[in-house]
């Protein structure tokens, strides 16, 4: 593979988890518990799992210039698969049984707070 290649995506990487790290913290301040990180479903990836009241959070985490870029980043297919994913994750932890499953969206921009958006692609 090619060696700029390989850095290219090694920055990548360490980029998203620094997001990752940073949307963590910023749902934490806001209440929420995080439940996982980066966890892998047979249908899908979810960057985190947060919990808070009733409700289950699908977090997906885009770092991005706006937050249109940052929704139009995440397909409508990913979109099921996470909810999907979230709902099989629900089912198997007694105590989220009859939590509501919503997809949430964290953008981050450089030089700029992380934007939360709760049930981000409602009716999408």
């Amino acid at each position: 593979m090619n060696p700029i290649r390989q850095a290219r995506g090694a920055a990548a990487r360490l980029s998203g988890r620094r997001a990752e790290v940073w949307a963590a913290v910023w749902l934490m301040l806001k209440g929420y518990r995080i439940l996982g990180f980066r966890l892998k479903t047979p249908q899908a990836e979810i960057d985190l799992l947060a919990h808070r009241g009733g409700v289950l959070a699908v977090v997906e985490v885009k770092s991005r210039t706006t937050m249109l870029a940052a929704m139009e980043a995440v397909s409508a297919d990913q979109r099921a698969r996470l909810r999907r994913a979230g709902a099989t994750l629900a089912a198997r932890r007694p105590a989220l049984h009859n939590a509501a499953v919503r997809l949430d969206l964290i953008a981050l921009a450089p030089g700029r707070l992380p934007r939360h958006s709760p049930d981000a692609w409602r009716g999408a």
